[in-house]
């Protein structure tokens, strides 16, 4: 098979070299993950934020570290290491990544990705990524699926690429992406409504309401634990997601890390058209704080974010009442 390769044309060339090694390492992910195998799914112990890691999640934090080794970093931070890796001590840029996100999903083939996120080097790792979220120069996901696709933004909005199995490169197929915002789907994991925080749960409670409901409308749940392909599902069509704070030990701040995996969607969701916010602000006008820092996530259509942002300014007595008395946001 000849070695992989991405459309240049469209990318700026100080991102090439970095791109074209994400790409590399993407293309053959995707060809391990196609693969299959025995174990990329076995549990080997835990992150250091005491998630667990799959075999997979390794191989594919070694698989990148190691082609992005001359790609123009100087520091190269992973959610599944304790602390940055220094890389080259000329390079210009700093790369944090979440090699695999959503690897629950591994063993039931549904849609799993990276993550990545592009900042100015400075001296000091620490430096280079604990800083407002907007310094994001770059950013964009590879999703593993039906097609393998690479979707990335430089701040000039979203350009979308697909793996072509038979030339194993990366074809440009839309210069500019623009997110639909005519999708009545939320994605939220439902079994956990007894803990959200009560602007969610009015919210959710109109959606579910129907056409006979505040909203006049019906809608339709998705959820399919996995970032990436929740992500990928709204650039295409539409819609909302939410993973807010709850009430349970450890999701007071929700569960999605800032750095690694809601800062780039989040520009890339805007980049797109769209909204992205930690229900109430905006994810981009936060500051990184630490390395394995969460917060709560919501992002999609402009109008249905901005929506759940204003739940959160209703009255107590307008959140906490039955879906079928509220009366703002009819419709």
């Amino acid at each position: 098979m000849t070695e992989p390769s991405i459309d240049t044309t469209q990318i700026p060339q100080r991102f090439r070299a970095v791109i074209e090694a994400l790409a590399q390492g993407g293309a053959s992910l995707s060809c391990i993950i196609r693969k299959g195998g025995a174990g990329l799914g076995a549990e080997i112990g835990t992150n250091s934020d005491g998630d667990g890691q799959k075999a997979l999640d390794v191989q594919a934090d070694a698989l990148f570290m190691k082609a992005l080794q001359t790609a123009g970093l100087r520091w190269y931070a992973s959610e599944e290491q304790d602390a940055p890796v220094a890389m080259q001590a000329d390079g210009g840029m700093a790369l944090a990544i979440d090699p695999l996100d959503g690897s629950s999903n591994i063993d039931t083939n549904v849609s799993i990705g990276t993550i990545f996120a592009i900042y100015p080097a400075e001296d000091g790792a620490e430096a280079s990524f604990l800083r407002p979220a907007r310094d994001l120069l770059a950013g964009g996901y590879i999703i593993y699926g039906p097609r393998c696709c690479l979707m990335v933004s430089f701040g000039q909005g979203v350009q979308a690429y697909v793996l072509n199995p038979d030339t194993n490169r990366f074809e440009l197929t839309q210069a500019r992406l623009a997110m639909p915002d005519c999708s009545f789907e939320f994605a939220i994991n439902a079994s956990n409504y007894r803990h959200w925080p009560r602007p969610i749960r009015a919210y959710i409670d109109d959606c579910l309401a129907g056409a006979d409901g505040p909203r006049a409308r019906n809608f339709n749940m998705r959820w399919i634990a996995s970032l990436v392909a929740e992500a990928h599902r709204i650039l295409m069509r539409g819609g909302i997601f939410l993973y807010p704070a709850d009430g349970r030990p450890g999701y007071e701040r929700g569960r999605l890390r800032l750095l690694y995996e809601c800062a780039p969607i989040a520009f890339l969701i805007e980049q797109a058209g769209g909204r992205a916010t930690d229900g109430a602000l905006p994810i981009l006008d936060g500051h990184i704080t630490s390395l394995h820092g969460r917060t709560p996530f919501v992002f999609g259509s402009a109008d249905k974010v901005d929506r759940v942002a204003a739940y959160h300014d209703l009255p107590e007595a307008e959140v906490s009442a039955l879906f079928g008395h509220r009366g703002l946001f009819r419709a």
